[in-house]
């Protein structure tokens, strides 16, 4: 890896599962299923060269309006996700976390998610952030209601409001920010992604699908992160 840098949180748009499948005639799904195996390769070589976080969208508020059969076979693949990586999240020492409108999941995958949270909270590796029913935009109303409600309740005063106690109400409260954020599938947008948490972030865009994201286009990813200087707005 260029310069030895390794990027303490990446954040990943996983974009691209479907045109994969539609590009070889498969059913959409297919290629949800397909990107599995590069959630678990990018887990793996994350946790070997020391990143710390690694966060995935993995589904978005708004893909709730897709199609009921394919939200269905994305929750299933979910829960068998979870089913089947548990014991492996534990012999990597990986901790779960998760993050979004979590109320909104079936309440299997709730269960799933909840059980394998606790099991792994003790774990000393990488942190696994699944972004899931999640929203940025909603993510920040979220915080602004509830320091309103802070506020009102005397907990917090107008004065002591700024960018660093409003980051102590968003959902990744206790997570840093990312230092690179790579999105698949050549599309160059966030796409309502961590808005708030990606205001100095290094983008990286690759026109791979991701179910053909491997540890070869990752480690790519942080060869140019790598050659990157990050100057947070100074010269």
């Amino acid at each position: 890896m260029n310069n030895g840098k390794v990027p303490t949180h990446i954040a990943i748009i996983m974009d691209g599962n479907g045109r994969w499948a539609e590009q070889r005639g498969f059913p959409r799904l297919s290629g949800h299923q397909a990107g599995a195996d590069s959630i678990r390769e990018c887990i793996e070589v994350c946790g070997k060269i020391g990143v710390q976080y690694l966060t995935l969208y993995a589904f978005s508020s708004e893909n709730w309006k897709r199609p009921s059969v394919e939200v269905k076979g994305l929750m299933d693949l979910l829960e068998r996700f979870l089913r089947e990586s548990i014991e492996e999240m534990i012999h990597q020492e990986v901790r779960l976390y998760a993050i979004g409108h979590l109320q909104d999941l079936p309440a299997t995958c709730r269960h799933l998610l909840e059980k394998a949270r606790e099991r792994t909270a003790s774990n000393r590796g990488i942190t696994l952030v699944l972004a899931l029913s999640y929203s940025s935009r909603m993510e920040i109303v979220d915080a602004a209601r509830r320091i309103v409600q802070a506020v009102q309740d005397g907990q917090v005063d107008m004065d002591q409001i700024d960018d660093q106690l409003f980051g102590n109400y968003l959902y990744t409260q206790g997570i840093p920010d990312p230092d690179l954020l790579i999105r698949t599938s050549g599309e160059i947008r966030l796409s309502n992604f961590l808005l708030w948490q990606s205001s100095y972030t290094e983008i990286y865009v690759t026109s791979k699908l991701w179910p053909d994201f491997r540890a070869a286009d990752l480690r790519e990813a942080l060869d140019e992160y790598g050659r990157r200087r990050r100057r947070y707005g100074k010269l």
